[in-house]
């Protein structure tokens, strides 16, 4: 252990920041004080850096995120009161396990240092406490989920004793990804369709994540793109572009299936991508006299759009939900 770490003994625990195991964790392990300066963000899972666009650290701390505001101010006011966790690393300093955010605000607050766990860890057990400790959060974007999901997975294979040149052949005692899914409480089919997403390029990821240039893909369409050659992803990047349009579920499946066939082009993507959405959407009407029965007779055409769209709301956030399961 380095010098400049501190023994530490912690009086109370910091409900913002912990989950149960690291208050747990907190009590039985002893917790040092080390400066910001000898750590960083983990480095990467060793048997993943072929993986393009992978660069280590799937979770990503956002200085505008309103829960990455909300642990600022508590920093300030009171320190970082629940330790992080984190492993030596060979090569000098320590890789934060858990604890990003705290960190995080740790720098943005101007403190010199802050209270970790620090623990021996092999690659595989470091990858799944990172994942375990971070999947939880309420704003995990789908690149991240992708990523992370993707990574406890070949850990957890990896510990059951995958083949070190990494052969797809599987041994018996491998926990299937349903198995692993459990874990997480989410269903298999959840996973696989998550891990499939880090077959996207980044341009069609970060899509994914959020709008880019008025664009962004919906996660089934995204599912279905995923399944096209990289060449043809950039391609279509090209054609999304010129169409000014981002694939449906209908066009992205009919994409994958060109593909799968040997007989998409750039020009089959524009034609695709042209069709756009507007004649299904010029189709879509809601005359009053067909919704008009639904409401009270007071109802002003305004607070009957307002109502339609919080139902759908409603709905689309429920569908969400249950293709998490």
């Amino acid at each position: 252990m380095k010098s400049s770490a501190k023994n530490i003994k912690l009086t109370s625990v910091d409900e913002l920041f912990s989950t149960a195991q690291e208050r747990q964790e907190a009590q039985d392990e002893r917790v040092v004080r080390l400066p910001l300066s000898e750590v960083h963000y983990f480095k990467g899972y060793p048997a993943m850096q072929s993986e393009i666009p992978f660069t280590g650290q799937p979770f990503r701390v956002r200085d505008d995120d309103p829960k990455m505001l909300e642990t600022l101010e508590s920093v300030k006011r009171r320190g970082v009161r629940t330790p992080g966790l984190a492993r030596p690393d060979p090569e000098g300093g320590y890789e934060i396990i858990s604890g990003h955010r705290r960190h995080r605000a740790s720098e943005l607050a101007g403190l010199p240092d802050m209270p970790f766990i620090v623990r021996e860890m092999s690659d595989e057990e470091a990858v799944i406490e990172l994942v375990d400790a971070n999947i939880q959060r309420e704003d995990v974007l789908p690149s991240e989920k992708a990523w992370a999901y993707r990574m406890k997975l070949e850990a957890v294979k990896r510990q059951a004793g995958r083949p070190a040149n990494n052969s797809p052949q599987v041994a018996a005692n491998f926990r299937s990804d349903d198995e692993v899914a459990e874990t997480m409480g989410i269903s298999g089919d959840t996973l696989r369709r998550y891990t499939r997403l880090t077959e996207l390029i980044p341009e069609l990821l970060i899509m994914v994540d959020e709008k880019v240039d008025d664009k962004k893909i919906a996660l089934t369409p995204a599912y279905e793109l995923s399944f096209l050659k990289k060449d043809e992803q950039k391609l279509l990047l090209d054609a999304m572009d010129s169409e000014q349009a981002s694939p449906s579920l209908s066009q992205a499946q009919r994409l994958k299936k060109f593909s799968q066939e040997g007989t998409l082009s750039i020009d089959m993507m524009r034609v695709i991508m042209s069709e756009e959405k507007k004649g299904e959407l010029d189709r879509i009407t809601l005359t009053g006299d067909k919704i008009k029965k639904y409401f009270p007779k007071s109802y002003t055409p305004q607070q009957m759009e307002a109502t339609i769209l919080k139902l759908l709301e409603g709905w689309y956030k429920k569908r969400q939900q249950s293709l998490e399961r």
